[in-house]
């Protein structure tokens, strides 16, 4: 299954090798995986990869319910879906973005900003259903007390935990792809800010146990990273279409301020209501019960509310140069259509026409008027 044309073969186990096949080598790590689901012996092995671990059944009113908890072996469930989001990846850059940025003719730095923000299209659209989906159908908008209700969320149903493992194994899988995408060294530190931001996010919610409010959270980040990143391809498309951007920057402010309420809320008001409980490991509320109590928690949210403030400050900074440089833009094209416009105007001429410097009418005869001679 081969995913990009190549000109020529290179060496074996060289680096261009591994960057044009690095997809391929991903699909057969994979496929190796589910060909292990079909013989007896290494099917135990090859669910590790595949499925969820740590599931425990929770009796409830109407009976037991499945559920799990994280632990160690998640990390192999990461690695899987890490091989997949690789494979995944490569499909939407041959079969989508190569495609577009051929009929474009972008230069190479906007054909790897074009890239870079047609992945992440795709990513935040998915992810703003698929959690959009989570969050009504476990009823966290519906009843916003279950967000610090029954403190610590050990317990979480299945497609909450698959949802937080493919979450981790994306933004895993983009440190590789910076190696394999050959991206500029200028632009390396910041796709690494990123990248550590969301892993820092994502793995925290879920190792605190804060795995509801996170969820609403990502939703709020991704839906505006998404309109973004739109904003960008449609920019890249049609340099005089920015309405995408005025529609960003609204959808950003918003989700900024619901943000901080979120986080004053949950954390400074819904936590503390809850009753300590006592630590149990074997529970897997070791980090819950390090981070439920009050200089911790009062740290975390100082932190939160200083990184939402810087955030918002450069989000403003930008904003202000960005219509200052469209006003400076609009006031020259004024001056330059004035002046235009005054070059074009005709001049006002002496009726008749010159001839050896001196004017003539129509008729032959002198334009000026004749003195009357006294009588």
């Amino acid at each position: 299954m081969a995913f990009r044309r190549r000109a020529k073969s290179h060496p074996l186990f060289s680096q261009e090798f591994l960057i044009h096949n690095h997809a391929d080598i991903g699909f057969c790590l994979v496929l190796s995986v589910l060909i292990g689901l079909m013989f007896e012996v290494t099917a135990k092995t090859a669910f590790l990869f595949i499925l969820p671990q740590y599931n425990v059944s929770v009796p409830t009113a109407d009976g037991e319910l499945v559920q799990y908890h994280y632990g160690l072996k998640d990390l192999v469930t990461i690695l899987f879906y890490i091989f997949i989001a690789i494979i995944l990846h490569a499909v939407v850059q041959e079969y989508a973005l190569d495609k577009i940025n051929r009929r474009l003719h972008l230069s190479k730095v906007k054909h790897s900003k074009f890239n870079e923000s047609g992945q992440l299209v795709a990513f935040h659209l998915t992810s703003v259903i698929w959690c959009l989906y989570v969050v009504v159908t476990e009823g966290y908008i519906s009843n916003p007390r279950s967000l610090w209700e029954n403190y610590p969320h050990v317990y979480l149903p299945f497609q909450v935990k698959f949802f937080y493992l493919c979450q981790l194994a994306y933004w895993l899988h983009a440190l590789p792809e910076l190696y394999f995408q050959k991206v500029r060294k200028e632009e390396i530190p910041r796709q690494l800010r990123c990248i550590a931001l969301y892993l820092v996010h994502i793995a925290g919610a879920y190792l605190l146990n804060l795995t509801r409010l996170g969820l609403i959270l990502l939703l709020l980040q991704y839906l505006a990273e998404f309109f973004f990143h739109m904003a960008r391809l449609v920019y890249f498309t049609d340099e005089n279409n920015e309405k995408l951007f005025n529609i960003w920057a609204v959808v950003f402010v918003v989700t900024r301020l619901f943000t901080l309420t979120l986080y004053i809320l949950v954390i400074g008001f819904g936590l503390p209501r809850v009753e300590n409980q006592a630590l149990d490991p074997e529970r897997g509320n070791f980090f819950s019960f390090l981070f439920n109590n009050i200089l911790f928690r009062m740290s975390v949210l100082l932190l939160v509310c200083l990184f939402q403030a810087s955030v918002m400050w450069r989000f403003i900074h930008f904003q202000l140069r960005r219509w200052r440089e469209y006003w400076n833009e609009q006031s020259s094209r004024k001056r330059a259509a004035a002046g235009a416009k005054q070059q074009a105007k005709p001049l006002k001429r002496d009726s008749g026409y010159h001839e050896n410097g001196v004017v003539k009418a129509e008729n032959g005869t002198s334009p000026r008027t004749k003195k009357l001679k006294s009588p």
